[in-house]
């Protein structure tokens, strides 16, 4: 118990600061459009049971209308075909959910290039000044993109070629699920892969790499302007759902003061 106490005791002391990564949930949280012929999810919707009135006059409670892929959501392993075998969200282990994490920053780049994609040397600069990416922990991946978050419009940026987000390259996306350690990378932006991956081999390599490899994504962090390059642990807690292939999640970065 006494490290618990004396973890419990730097909380509530400020030694440790509790950073919410987590959009919130509301009707016009931006949702991933698919284009025909494919079906789409739902946007997030409240649908009212009762408030206080007949049909419950001493409480209020709503109906939860909303994807599994909604908002600050995790992919679980069996998201995609190349995990089909794998994880589903509520077999994930916890040890993978509350970990180490890093921040790699190139705010720059995408301001200067939406459509900006993240390599292996762009990964292994980071780590020539910050040590290596840790051991069974997270790589968030910041481009400022959630500064973009309050418009649907903004934050999916599409024209007549699709959307234009910033992402991976299909090689960083392998190197990343078959030379590391981590259990998964997390963005700001509507999903792991970039607007554009439909022209990459393979197309969407975040979800075919990482998700084939058993690793995990999670999408629409924020906050990621707060967080150190190191030094800090993550909490991601999605919903255990059975058979799911993800979950909306509450994700809070734990820094050291």
């Amino acid at each position: 118990m006494p490290l618990i106490t004396d973890f419990l005791t730097a909380i509530a002391n400020e030694r440790i600061e509790l950073i919410d990564l987590t959009a919130p949930l509301t009707e016009t949280t931006p949702v991933l459009a698919l284009p025909e012929p494919f079906k789409n999810t739902q946007s997030f919707r409240l649908e009212l049971i009762s408030r206080y009135d007949e049909n419950g006059p001493g409480w209020y409670w709503n109906d939860i209308h909303t994807g599994e892929h909604t908002g600050t959501h995790v992919d679980a392993p069996n998201h995609w075909i190349t995990g089909k075998d794998g994880l589903d969200i509520s077999q994930v282990p916890l040890r993978s959910l509350i970990a180490p994490a890093v921040v790699l920053d190139v705010t720059d780049r995408v301001t200067a290039n939406p459509d900006f994609l993240l390599d292996i040397a762009d990964v292994e600069e980071w780590q020539r000044t910050n040590g290596r990416l840790p051991e069974g922990g997270w790589l968030l991946y910041r481009t400022g993109w959630s500064s973009r978050s309050e418009s649907s419009g903004e934050f999916l940026n599409a024209d007549e070629s699709g959307m234009h987000s910033p992402g991976f390259t299909a090689d960083c996306a392998r190197w990343l699920a078959e030379e590391t350690d981590l259990v998964g990378v997390g963005v700001e932006t509507v999903g792991t892969d970039a607007g554009q991956a439909t022209a990459l081999d393979p197309a969407f390599p975040c979800h075919h790499h990482l998700l084939g490899a058993g690793k995990l994504g999670l999408t629409q962090l924020q906050n990621l302007n707060r967080l150190p390059a190191k030094g800090f642990a993550l909490a991601v807690l999605p919903l255990p759902i059975v058979g799911g292939s993800g979950s909306p999640a509450r994700v809070v970065a734990l820094v050291e003061k």
